[in-house]
């Protein structure tokens, strides 16, 4: 930042090194500018002070006047951008003979431009006097200005980031326009026009971690947005007549249009991004932290700062990671241009290589050219060949599978050589015992090769992964082996010689793959083209199944990545059990139980296996209906392990946030799939809205992958193509389902008609290819009907969705996912508040419309938490497993500004205290955070009920545990103050003896009646039913309660018109109770007189009592006063005196029982005008201080004073007794029988950020700017 805009520090804190020559004083910091030249001093600009050698001046257009001047200044600096560059505030350097003008100094408010000048009159005008040489003396200035500034930089911190000092211009202007805290970061901002109603209004606009802010400023019009990411539900890019190539944004209450921006498609990417994040913010409490492992730039970018270069490596890296299914933690070093040689086509092809950190990879230009991914674990030569006009600057890669990668025509080739070495450096080598021999390259293409190849026969043979399951199996159960191979080559149905042709064509397929192999490689750095797409679509030879889905869908790198992983998860998660595990047990048997190998336990043990890990890796998805579909069809090709890291891949990777609690990820492809069929079947999409069948079948089919819905072997043919092509394969197939069934559908009458024909068509579908027997199709079952079915072939239904879908792309998707994903997640939290609404409505008596409106507002409280932080984290704030109503929480401090903003009473400085001790009453299982519901149960309280019902509330919040003793100088245990009564000695052991006579009395009885259940039910129903608390189970208050309550009925009245009359009650109602509180105490002490400490504490009680009552000791009670004159006038006076008075009234009572007459009247306090700090208030000149704070006593000693001062801690008052004394003062009743509107709190709660950017500073320069 600039230093004219930093805070301004105090000379005193400025280390003693930036002194220099002459002794003078340090002067303020970080707001000195390198001395530069200006040739036209005044030009917009105005002169307010000035020496023989400086100039003060300020901006026309800020501070006061300017006329059109400086409305006209005011508009070019918002338009142009100059109101970042240029300070309101400087000060410039100039001789009286010179005509050039030099700036030194600038500042964004009049007290900080007001330092600088002070500093340099108090320390440099007498030396600049001295010199002789005019040209001496701008010397010295510019000499000394210099060396501030270089002091101040050697002295600077060096975490500071790299953003230009343009773009922390622009973050600091931000911060001051929209009063945020210098947590929240601006990520980019713009030039652009907000179209309010048809007029376009030139302005910026800044983009932040958490929020959208606009602000334009045309001849002395403001205008003002601020929203929030989270709060957005539409983002997208059109153009119109009206709104020329513009930005749409969309909130629950309007629309707003932006336009005219240089790079329209940059911002609005990154407001994608933005909103992104929030909407992962909100479905599952993942917000943005920075990237601290970023390369630096080679040089620093004047409108990009370090977060924008963060998210925009993100995408990359997203991007990288879903065009090479490469696992979540993979980063993106770099990319370039180059050329790869094909050897199976025996040409060059032109494209991309990428390098992260654990891979080298390559796509084509094509689309369907040519992909290549080769594992930096794999390579063991790098090195660069001869160059020649046929082939520059090439690279050669050796991998261990004997496979060789030939790049040509890269740029800078020696650069990509040391980065690939670095990386390879950093590649960690494991060995890896094999039965053979010792290998010392860990898991090598060469071996995980071997390890595919023998898949079917021991997928798991040759890794370490497998020993150590193998070594896991006892602890689980010794009866039931571990699946070391897939389920179906164990429970295979029949015997080859029977399938004849069937086998044959399987064969068939064996060999075309294996001529593949040949030709394009096998395993990971295998070449994909559109040849390996084909190869897919004709169906892959089940022998083979598993060995592609790990190698297509990425498995297989994670899988190698972390040997013994799965092991490690299942030893953790063994003979643990929750709601997911649960969960699992029960849907077991429901998983594939028409096929033999789930009608043994050594399936479902498998399968409950896969599953609880998956569960105990993942909790915030834990298990998911569907789940059990998915990865039983994985077990009967791959191991167990194997299966693990596919199904890590489906629900992580290829199908994000499908499984978790929500199903958000399938609700937003179902949006997706909508507009899809909009967009290429026109026609069906209107009576498929108007029958709502999309809605219905989505979820069925992507959730499982067509598993569900098509018989078995057709399924698992969709699968193959699936892990090739991803979500992509999915669309095509589903929309080649519906328009096959155009007709059929367009004449159904109703959803159910519309369900039974696709459901009809899809048991249909048929693979005569397959080598396996045939498996039952349930659902096929349920929907057969009377007429024979016409079976569709599934490699036909494929074939048709490529050629009439096929120009589907990936990045296409991904922008409707993300459009989907805003409507999805914003409409899912509507419905949570109505749910949550609706759950606490029948226990509130707010209004539905009050409740929606107040958990908006809870909800924004949270969010700002969870950005601003707080005294706890946001994880342990938001907690989706919980119940809607439960996840959302508050800790104290946020809970404290909602009930400065929503009491119904104003509590004035009393009301930080107030809100404590009830957080602490609503917060029933102490861990320092509230839900919404103990929210909404705080202020029903406050603002509903008869006076009866808010009272008993009051009473409560200063019992414990709402009142802590801590909060008194008695520093007391509230339960110590009082004991209803004493008990004598012995009197326990005799109420015990009777107790349990009476219990075995009853037992007895019980013994010889018969039971009557329907008895015993009712009681226990009646035990069940929530005890409505009554007045007299309410313990009794103690004096220093009694105090703490007395002081909060004088805060709430210390605003209303009833001001002096409710006083004049509280007063009455207070003396009463105390000597309520005396004549009790009598009582208590003397049936505690046979005890002998008793006795003597009564003694010693009395004594003082006649001390104090005695005429030597005065006629009043006189506590302590501040002398402060009032200027508030004659009203502020009048308040203060009765006040006084009433605090005079109580202390008199409360420690000595003097009755009012006793007290010193007012004309006579009138008379005494002395000034004593310790005198009675009686007048509008002596402000009383808190009430339980510096007491005394005076007309007795210092000790005796200090004694009684203190709490009685015999003295208690029991809830019935202050409700009696309450009764008899109408006005207090009426006070709290009046109605309050909580609406007109809620709307000024929500308009609280606005109020605090208005006020967040009162420099001229932001009043002008900002009124």
């Amino acid at each position: 930042l600039p230093s004219w805009q930093a805070p301004p520090r105090s000379a005193r804190n400025i280390p003693k090194a930036a002194l220099s020559d002459g002794g003078c004083c340090v002067p303020p910091w970080k707001m000195w500018l390198s001395p530069e030249e200006v040739l036209l001093a005044n030009a917009l600009w105005v002169t307010e002070r000035a020496n023989p050698f400086f100039l003060l001046q300020h901006r026309k257009g800020h501070g006061k006047g300017g006329g059109l001047t400086g409305l006209l200044v005011g508009t070019l600096d918002v338009v142009l951008d100059s109101s970042a560059r240029v300070a309101p505030y400087r000060i410039l350097h100039q001789t009286q003979d010179s005509q050039v003008y030099w700036t030194v100094a600038c500042g964004s408010t009049r007290k900080e431009i007001t330092e600088h000048w002070e500093w340099l009159e108090t320390n440099l005008l007498q030396t600049l006097s001295i010199f002789e040489n005019e040209e001496d003396i701008t010397t010295f200035v510019k000499g000394k200005i210099q060396g501030i500034i270089a002091e101040e930089n050697k002295n600077k911190e060096k975490n500071e980031d790299e953003n230009s000092d343009k773009f922390k211009e622009a973050e600091l202007k931000m911060r001051k326009l929209f009063g945020m805290p210098e947590v929240e970061k601006l990520v980019n901002y713009y030039s652009c026009s907000y179209w309010k109603g048809r007029v376009p209004r030139q302005g910026w606009l800044y983009l932040t971690v958490n929020h959208l802010c606009f602000y334009s400023f045309l001849l002395g019009k403001e205008v003002t947005l601020l929203m929030r990411w989270v709060d957005i539900t539409q983002l997208e890019k059109n153009a119109t007549i009206l709104f020329p190539e513009s930005i749409k944004v969309s909130s629950r209450d309007s629309d707003y249009y932006f336009s005219m921006f240089l790079n329209i498609n940059e911002t609005f990417k990154l407001m994608e991004q933005l909103a992104n994040i929030a909407m992962r913010h909100l479905l599952d409490n993942e917000g943005f932290s920075e990237d601290k492992s970023l390369p630096k730039p080679c040089k620093t970018l004047k409108h990009v700062s370090t977060l924008k270069r963060d998210l925009d490596a993100r995408a990359k890296n997203e991007r990288y990671r879903a065009t090479f299914r490469l696992p979540k933690d993979e980063r993106l070093d770099g990319h370039t241009d180059c050329t790869l040689w094909t050897p199976f086509n025996k040409t060059h092809i032109a494209g991309q290589m990428f390098v992260s950190n654990n891979y080298i990879c390559f796509a084509s230009k094509e689309d369907d050219g040519c992909r290549l991914i080769i594992p930096l674990r794999e390579v063991t030569i790098v090195e660069k060949a001869d160059s020649s006009s046929v082939l520059p600057r090439p690279l050669s890669i050796s991998t261990r599978s004997k496979m060789t990668f030939l790049f040509a025509n890269l740029k800078d080739r020696d650069f990509l050589v040391q980065r690939i070495s670095d990386f390879l450096q950093k590649t960690p080598v494991k060995t890896s015992p094999s039965s053979s021999k010792e290998k010392q390259d860990g898991f090598g293409a060469a071996e995980c090769e071997e390890v595919v190849e023998n898949l079917p026969q021991s997928p798991l043979a040759s890794s370490p992964a497998s020993v150590s399951i193998n070594k896991q199996n006892t602890p689980y159960d010794n009866s039931v082996p571990t699946a070391n191979q897939g389920l179906l080559k164990i429970f295979s149905r029949g015997s080859p010689e029977d399938l004849g042709p069937k086998m044959a064509k399987e064969k068939m397929k064996e060999e075309s793959w294996n001529i593949h192999f040949f030709e394009y490689g096998r395993g990971v750095c295998m070449y994909r083209t559109l040849k390996t797409r084909e190869l897919v679509m004709k169906g892959i030879p089940e022998s083979l199944r598993g060995e592609l889905w790990l190698l297509f869908s990425g498995a297989l790198n994670e899988m190698v990545s972390h040997p013994g992983y799965y092991a490690d998860l299942i030893e953790q998660s063994a003979g643990k059990c929750n709601l997911a595990t649960d969960e699992i047990e029960r849907d077991l048997h429901r998983s594939m139980p028409e096929h033999p190998a789930f009608q043994n336990e050594m399936g479902i043990a498998a399968l409950r296996r896969v599953l609880t890990a998956y569960a105990f890796r993942n909790p915030n998805i834990g298990y998911c209906q569907a789940m059990n579909i998915v990865t039983s069809v994985l077990l009967l090709y791959c191991s167990e392990e194997q299966a693990f890291w596919l199904l890590v891949a489906l629900c992580e990777r290829m199908l994000p946030d499908y499984y978790n609690t929500r199903v958000v990820g399938a609700l937003v492809d179902q949006g997706v799939f909508e507009d899809l069929t909009r967009e290429y079947i026109p026609q069906l999409y209107e009576k498929m809205q108007e029958l709502g069948v999309i809605s219905t079948i989505s979820l069925s089919w992507f959730l499982t992958i067509f598993l569900s819905v098509m018989p078995f072997h057709s399924a698992v043919v969709v699968v193959d193509c699936f892990f090739f092509d991803g979500i992509k394969l999915i669309f095509q197939v589903s929309l080649a389902v519906l328009e096959a069934n155009m007709e059929k559908l367009l004449n159904c009458a109703d959803e159910g008609e519309a369900m039974t024909v696709l459901g009809r068509y899809l048991d249909n579908v048929v693979n005569h290819q397959t080598a396996s027997s045939p498996v039952p199709h349930l659902h096929a079952l349920l929907t057969s009907g009377d007429e024979p079915p016409l079976e569709i072939d599934i490699f036909e239904l494929i074939k048709s969705s490529f050629e009439n879908f096929g120009s589907l792309k990936a990045d296409v998707i991904e922008q409707m996912r993300f459009k989907q994903r805003l409507k999805v997640i914003q409409s899912l939290e509507d419905t949570a508040k109505r749910s949550v609404v609706r759950s606490i409505l029948p226990e509130s008596s707010f209004t539905i419309e009050d409740l929606e409106e107040l958990y908006v507002v809870f909800k924004a409280k949270h969010l700002m938490s969870c950005y601003w932080g707080g005294t706890s984290t946001a994880a342990e704030r938001h907690d989706a497993s919980l119940p809607y109503l439960e996840q959302y929480r508050i800790d104290l401090e946020q809970f404290r500004e909602l009930f400065v903003a929503l009491a119904p009473w104003s509590c004035g400085s009393h009301a930080p205290v107030l809100a404590g001790r009830l957080f602490r009453l609503l917060d029933d299982n102490k861990d320092s955070l509230i839900n919404f519901k103990e929210f909404i149960t705080g202020l029903s309280g406050l603002y509903h009920g008869d006076f009866i019902e808010k009272f008993k509330f009051i009473y409560k919040l200063h019992l414990p545990p709402a009142y802590c003793s801590e909060e008194a100088e008695s520093a007391l245990e509230a339960t110590d103050f009082f004991t209803d009564s004493v008990t004598p000695v012995g009197a326990d052991a005799n109420k015990e003896e009777a107790g349990n006579k009476e219990v075995k009395d009853k037992k007895d009885e019980k013994a010889s009646t018969v039971k009557d259940y329907k008895y015993y039910l009712r009681m226990w129903a009646k035990e069940k039913e929530p005890k409505k608390e009554s007045i007299k189970d309410l313990p009794k208050m103690n004096q220093e309660q009694f105090i703490e309550l007395c002081k909060t009925l004088y805060n709430l009245f210390s605003d209303d018109p009833q001001e002096q009359e409710l006083y004049h009650s509280i007063a009455t109602v207070a003396s009463l109770l105390l000597k309520m509180g005396e004549v009790g105490k009598k009582f208590t002490n003397t049936s505690a007189k046979r005890t002998e400490n008793n006795d003597m504490s009564n003694v010693v009680s009395t004594q003082s009592k006649e001390q104090l009552t005695s005429p030597d000791s005065g006629q009043a009670i006189l506590i302590q006063c501040q002398v402060k004159t009032s200027s508030d006038g004659e009203t502020a006076g009048d308040k203060h005196a009765l006040k006084g008075q009433l605090e005079n009234m109580r202390l008199a009572e409360g420690e000595i029982g003097i009755s009012p007459s006793q007290l010193a009247s007012d004309e006579e306090m009138k008379d005494d005008t002395s000034m004593s700090s310790y005198s009675v208030v009686s007048s509008g000149s002596l402000q009383c201080e808190d009430i339980a704070d510096d007491t005394v006593l005076v007309g007795c000693d210092t000790a005796t004073a200090m004694k009684y001062s203190s709490i009685d801690v015999d003295w208690s008052i029991s809830f019935e007794q202050v409700l009696a004394s309450m009764l008899t003062e109408p006005p207090l009743v009426d006070y709290f029988e009046k109605k309050q509107d909580i609406r007109s709190r809620i709307e000024a709660c929500k308009q609280q950020r606005a109020i605090e950017r208005q006020l967040s500073s009162s420099s001229d320069y932001e009043l002008s700017v900002l009124g």
